[in-house]
């Protein structure tokens, strides 16, 4: 049966195959073999072992280092044993971390140094080498032996490579949106070679070639149908739910289903003219194009660089021209050491590491740090319509008897003639029975004709269920109410008894309890509330109109989304983009933020950098929360990790030395540990955040938190 939309299109909303079940060919997309161009997105992984393996080897050497070295042994108040192996137990290994484990680092050093943009790396660098070269010296009695700080470097490889490590982590804790494109075309098609059908893979098709789409199978290229119609799930690449009705003549998409009949499809594009390709170098672009961003830890080091080498410049030249040049040697290294804090290593993986764990339990899974840093910022959050805001899924939301019959005896009767059927209304019918408890009476003879409806034997009745083409059939006009529920966008079926019409059901997707909750939560947070949705302005104003959203896009082609995203940008808005489709991949991907549902599409979670674990948009509000708690944390440990510079570099250097004060290596080493100590705990108070989406909403809108949202549902029944 079909309805019609605002548009004056008509679209098959219930047709009844009775080879609905036929899906066996599902199984195709679990091996996609032929699309191995997209697998090369494993580079983080593969940093994450490698720094993994680096860590532990480096803690294992790191011990003797520390435990043998003269001047740790002197700060503890433990005696070396007296044996001339003992001194070159720290030179040997250490030098082994410096080369082996401070390879990465090294390797990082030089690559800033050719793009000329001093950072992490070259910071890091500076002071291992200069760690290195002083302890080397002063082992072979060349430098003073307060330089002997082996420990030191050890502790400063191990705690730089456990900093990365979690970093990489973090970055490495993505899903490939391209394999997931990739992954929706089948790995065979079926073409028709004259009076033949032959099998052949997708990239063998070429524009002209009729290739035959069997009922539960995808379509293997862009194409135009030649022969049958089917309802197609489009839901892969629209994310919306509903099948929609394609007849001879009509466009088809690569990757989307014929869920009940088989169709002969003429190729009209392939390769990078289809739609998918579109999506995903839409999908690509933008992606790429955010991976560019500057982080703050690097901004701190790179400041901190340069201060590192001005105040060591100053230090050596001032103790030079003082007459004390042995002086000016063993300052000047120790400022160069101490200016590279263990704890700006960890500052931000630390936090982001907590943060992430945190967000995890609150059914909220952070991909891209960026993101998560990125959301603090936020002043307007587009929503996906159908399966962000809405389930995604039709519900009888209205029922219209006539002729003295009751809802429940109109309801019972549709639900019986449609309870053979596994069509997405029908469900929605006999799920509406069965909540108000209605005893549905057994049917028989059913049948279900395509773009018409059902029919079925009801206690010798002949009940029917269908939509306008149902009417024309027995010459019956719509009832009253038709008008008004299509205005609201709803989905109108009327029942028929013996057939006299009987009645009509109203059926829409149903509003999520917690969307409302989630708008004002997010007004409370300063954030403007837009919806954009494919559907009719009618639909669109109805949904925006219930919970109170600020801005509606209706009518959107999914290849339109991005550009709608980037209109908002362009007026200024940071945007969080809130999806589940195909569709919305780019424009999650083009979006400041992308924020996935869990329960949508892989290439949705792989395009976004937040992903919900559930589905409820609540959760929003707890990244925001979870984001503006993290920054402060990071805030307060860059500052901690910078001002410690700020104070110690200036006492290493010997500011104060004219009043007898000059801050020993070893006291710098000590609070060089501190600072992490500190870095570590502030990080750790990130743990008391209550995460849930009940918790954030309640802290956005300054209530008590409650388990139950207080939202009105789409319509209510009757």
């Amino acid at each position: 049966m079909r309805h019609d939309h605002e548009d004056g299109s008509e679209t098959d909303v219930l047709d009844h195959p009775s080879e609905h079940a036929e899906h066996a060919g599902s199984e195709e997309h679990q091996n996609h073999s032929g699309h191995g161009e997209h697998h090369d997105h494993g580079d983080h992984g593969d940093h994450v072992g490698q720094f993994r393996r680096l860590f532990w080897i480096m803690a294992v050497f790191a011990i003797p280092v520390v435990g043998f070295s003269e001047m740790f042994a002197d700060l503890v108040g433990y005696q070396l044993p007296d044996a001339p192996w003992v001194a070159w137990v720290s030179p040997v290994l250490g030098t082994v971390m410096y080369l082996w484990g401070g390879s990465p680092f090294l390797t990082g050093a030089v690559s800033e140094v050719r793009s000329r943009k001093p950072g992490m790396m070259l910071l890091i660098s500076l002071a291992i080498t200069v760690a290195f070269i002083a302890s080397m010296g002063a082992s072979l009695q060349l430098l003073d032996a307060e330089l002997g700080f082996w420990w030191e470097l050890a502790l400063l490889v191990v705690i730089m490579l456990l900093g990365h490590w979690i970093e990489m982590r973090s970055l490495a804790q993505t899903t490939s949106a391209l394999d997931s494109l990739a992954a929706l075309l089948p790995d065979e098609a079926e073409k028709v070679d004259g009076d033949d059908v032959i099998t052949v893979a997708p990239g063998e098709l070429v524009v002209g070639d009729v290739v035959i789409v069997r009922p539960g199978a995808s379509v293997p290229a862009d194409g135009r149908i030649v022969e049958g119609s089917a309802s197609m799930d489009e839901s892969m690449v629209t994310g919306e739910s509903k099948t929609v009705r394609r007849d001879t003549g009509e466009h088809v998409v690569a990757g989307t289903v014929a869920t009940d009949s088989g169709l002969r499809v003429e190729v009209t594009a392939i390769g990078d003219d289809t739609a998918l390709a579109g999506i995903q170098k839409l999908v690509t672009d933008a992606q790429a194009s955010s991976s560019r961003a500057q982080r703050i830890a690097d901004t701190a080091a790179a400041w901190l660089f340069w201060f590192a080498l001005g105040a060591a410049a100053i230090t050596a030249v001032v103790w030079s021209l003082i007459g004390l040049p042995d002086t000016a040697v063993v300052r000047t290294i120790t400022v160069l050491v101490i200016a590279c804090p263990h704890a700006l290593g960890l500052a931000i993986p630390l936090v982001v590491s907590i943060a992430t764990e945190r967000a995890a339990r609150g059914g909220v899974l952070i991909k891209d740090r960026l993101a998560l840093e990125s959301m603090r910022t936020v002043d307007a959050v587009l929503f996906d319509k159908t399966g962000t805001l809405t389930k995604g899924e039709p519900t009888v939301t209205g029922i219209e008897p006539i002729d003295g019959r009751s809802a429940d005896v109109v309801l019972a009767l549709a639900a019986a003639a449609e309870g053979d059927s596994e069509h997405p209304l029908a469900k929605a019918i006999v799920g509406a029975a069965r909540a108000r408890g209605l005893d549905v009476p057994r049917s028989s003879d059913f049948s279900s004709s395509p773009a018409v409806g059902v029919k079925a034997t009801v206690d010798g009745v002949v009940v029917e269920v269908g939509g306008p083409y149902l009417l024309d059939q027995h010459q019956h006009d719509e009832l009253a109410v038709a008008d008004d529920w299509r205005n609201h966008g709803a989905i109108i079926l009327h029942v028929l008894a013996d057939r006299a019409v009987i009645g009509a059901l109203r059926l829409a997707d149903e509003i999520r309890p917690e969307s409302r909750d989630a708008v004002d939560g997010l007004h409370a947070a300063g954030a403007q509330v837009v919806m954009i949705t494919g559907d009719a302005q009618a639909v669109a104003d109805s949904v925006a109109a219930e919970l109170g959203i600020d801005r509606v896009f209706a009518g959107v082609r999914p290849e339109d989304k991005a550009a709608k995203v980037a209109e908002l940008q362009s007026e200024g808005h940071k945007v969080a983009m809130v999806g589940d489709g195909v569709n919305d991949a780019p424009a999650l991907a083009r979006a400041d933020v992308g924020i996935a549902i869990g329960a949508g599409t892989d290439v949705a979670i792989g395009s976004a950098g937040v992903i919900l674990a559930s589905s409820d948009p609540r959760s929003v509000l707890s990244v925001i929360d979870l984001s503006r708690a993290s920054y402060r944390k990071m805030k307060q440990n860059l500052w901690w990790a910078a001002g410690y510079n700020l104070i110690s570099v200036p006492l290493a250097a010997g500011v104060l030395a004219s009043i007898g004060f000059v801050l020993p290596m070893s006291v710098g080493a000590i609070l060089m540990s501190a600072s992490t100590v500190v870095v570590a705990l502030n990080a750790q108070l990130l743990r008391r955040l209550d995460l849930t989406p009940a918790q954030s909403t309640a802290k956005f809108l300054d209530r008590r938190p409650v388990e139950t949202s207080r939202a009105r549902s789409a319509a209510s029944i009757g």
